[in-house]
């Protein structure tokens, strides 16, 4: 295999196909920082993805999830599968640095050729995953892991996002993190498919794993409910038979066909979620290269003008108009020539009431009625020099 700095596109994309760990790494740090050649890469090996099944393992902080995973690796790893393993850590708003950490607590697998592990930062990505998350799986995908963890930031109340890159969503929770009312509010509990208890041996175990069963029990229409384990991870207590329930909803998606209807809700989201991604770096530096744009944000600074003119003249400048969509103004076009407007036909409504109260000002009722002020122009500027 070729030294880091010698890998080409061709030799790059054959060592992700082989599932070399030198090439996936460099692969996926290609991703990360948005280098042109992961473009040309990831589009070599798209034709090879769609293969792995990515499990998303998410859940408040302090939980247990990377320790989740090491026992669910240890667990598929004696079936023989091949595994690769996502983990995302919080990057900081101020330095932008990111500590690591999660990788620390799968330090047993770190030997196992089978078994690849990439920790990254979320880079200012807000939702619980890091932008290339999804192009990370991909190249994963494309080295023929058959399973792949995707584990997220500690969670709160509204980082969901792994639910829309993971075939299969565990939420992990932890007994005495809150009472029913907070599990109640909490978004993050409307999106798993199986639900982790971790700490077992807590003397408020089964109290949660109750509240939580009465709380899901509130949605009726859900074709799939989803199974409360407790587990232990530590001791690796019930984590086949959490498994088994994994397992269950992927056979679950593929007996009713949603399986491949969600990966490509799943591909959907990111070419649109990239895309605006890619169109805040390209505004921003185009800011920030116009004077005359740079003038605007200091006239919001300075509250010479409110942000939401700022805003609409910036995309004017930036995205011309004939790239957005039409406004309302313009539908006339597709009105038939000769058709009445609803306001024109309330404005004529008004005038014949004027003229039975017999108030000064009346049109005669030879004049022809039309439309004055910014109306006349609007409506009557497409007629003028027309027969009568």
């Amino acid at each position: 295999m070729a030294a880091r700095r010698d890998f080409t596109r061709e030799s790059l994309a054959a060592g992700v196909r082989a599932g070399d760990k030198r090439a996936l790494a460099r692969a996926i740090t290609l991703v990360e920082n948005s280098d042109p050649l992961a473009y040309e890469l990831v589009r070599d090996v798209y034709p090879e993805t769609g293969r792995a099944y990515a499990v998303g393992i998410t859940g408040p902080p302090g939980v247990g999830k990377s320790s989740l995973i090491s026992s669910l690796v240890r667990h598929v790893r004696e079936d023989g599968k091949t595994v690769g393993v996502i983990s995302v850590d919080p990057s900081s708003p101020f330095s932008q640095g990111a500590l690591l950490g999660d990788r620390i607590r799968l330090s047993d697998h770190f030997l196992d050729p089978e078994v690849f592990i990439r920790s990254m930062g979320t880079r200012g990505h807000l939702g619980g995953l890091a932008e290339a998350t999804l192009q990370a799986l991909l190249v994963l995908d494309a080295a023929g892991k058959e399973l792949v963890f995707l584990e997220t930031v500690g969670a709160g109340q509204s980082e969901v996002e792994v639910i829309g890159i993971a075939d299969t969503v565990v939420l992990v929770l932890m007994p005495g993190s809150g009472d029913s009312i907070q599990a109640l509010k909490a978004g993050i509990m409307e999106i798993p498919d199986v639900i982790a208890i971790n700490k077992m041996d807590h003397p408020a175990a089964k109290t949660m794993q109750s509240e939580v069963r009465s709380i899901l029990s509130l949605d009726k229409n859900r074709a799939w409910r989803p199974p409360i384990v407790l587990t232990d991870a530590t001791r690796g207590e019930n984590v086949p038979k959490l498994w088994e329930h994994i397992e269950a909803h992927h056979a679950f998606l593929v007996d009713e066909g949603l399986l491949e209807q969600r990966r490509r809700e799943h591909l959907a989201a990111e070419v649109f979620a990239v895309a605006s991604a890619r169109a805040k770096v390209y505004l921003e530096r185009a800011v920030a290269g116009d004077p005359e744009l740079r003038r605007l944000l200091d006239e919001v600074q300075s509250r010479e003008l409110d942000p939401l003119t700022a805003v609409r003249e910036i995309i004017d400048k930036v995205f011309p108009p004939w790239r957005r969509k039409p406004q309302a103004r313009h539908s006339l076009r597709s009105r038939p020539l000769g058709a009445v407007s609803p306001t024109s036909r309330a404005r004529r409504r008004s005038t014949r009431r004027t003229r039975s109260r017999g108030l000064r000002g009346v049109r005669s009722s030879s004049r022809p009625r039309t439309c004055s002020g910014p109306a006349r122009s609007r409506f009557e500027a497409p007629l003028r020099g027309s027969p009568p």
